[in-house]
C-alpha cells in the first residue's frame, strides 16, 4: 500500500472510471453511428477520415495512435475507404517504410458533408451536458480527464485532439445553426 493512497480508494476509483466510460461510450458510440449511418460509414472510417483531414498527410502509424487503434485495424479501415475512392495511399521519397494516406477531394467532401450534418439534438452527450451549460454558461472543459488521458497517451496525443478542434474554431463558421467551412477566397478578399 502507497502513503498516497488506500487500496480501497483506488479500487473505488478505478471502479467509477471504467463504469462510467463504459456507460458514456454507449451513449457515445450510438449517437456517432446514427450520425454517419447515411453516408455508409462506420466509426473507424469515419474516424481515420477526421485524422486524415486534421493530419493532412498522416502516416498509417499516426492514424493507429490517434485514432486509438491497432495498426492492422487502420489499414485495413483505411483500405476500405481508399476502395471508395475517399483516400489515397502514398510513400514518402525519404520515408519507404511508412505508409502515408491523403484525403481525396471525394473524400474532404463527404467528411465536410459530415460536419454539415450534425444535428446536436441527436446526440445525447450533448444534451446531457446542456444543463451544465445553462448553469455555468459554457460547456464543461472536462480537464481531468484531459489529463487522465494526456498521462496514458502523452503529449502528442492531446497536441493532435486539440489540433483538431483548433482547426474547426478557424476554418469553419456557424451559418444559419450548420457548420460550413469558410471560403478561403472570401477570407482574401477581407
Amino acid at each position: 500500500m502507497s502513503d498516497n493512497y488506500s487500496m480501497k480508494e483506488a479500487m473505488i476509483f478505478s471502479q467509477r472510471i471504467a463504469q462510467l466510460s463504459k456507460a458514456l461510450w454507449k451513449s457515445v458510440e450510438k449517437d456517432w453511428q446514427q450520425w454517419i449511418k447515411p453516408y455508409d460509414l462506420n466509426i473507424n472510417e469515419h474516424h481515420i477520415l477526421w485524422i486524415a483531414y486534421h493530419l493532412n498527410g498522416a502516416s498509417i502509424s499516426d492514424v493507429a495512435k490517434f485514432g486509438v487503434m491497432h495498426v492492422s485495424t487502420a489499414f485495413n479501415f483505411s483500405k476500405k475507404l481508399e476502395e471508395r475512392g475517399f483516400l489515397q495511399f502514398s510513400k514518402k521519397e525519404n520515408d519507404k517504410r511508412n505508409t502515408y494516406i491523403q484525403l481525396t477531394e471525394q473524400g474532404e467532401l463527404i467528411l465536410l458533408e459530415l460536419m454539415e450534418s450534425y444535428e446536436p439534438s441527436n446526440n445525447s452527450v450533448f444534451s446531457g451536458a446542456m444543463p451544465l451549460k445553462e448553469l455555468y454558461g459554457k460547456f464543461p472543459d472536462i480537464i481531468e480527464i484531459m489529463t487522465i488521458v494526456r498521462n496514458i497517451y502523452g503529449d502528442d496525443f492531446m497536441e493532435i485532439f486539440e489540433k483538431s478542434f483548433t482547426n474547426i474554431d478557424s476554418k469553419f463558421t456557424d451559418e444559419n445553426g450548420k457548420l460550413e467551412k469558410k471560403n478561403p477566397a472570401a477570407k482574401e478578399l477581407a
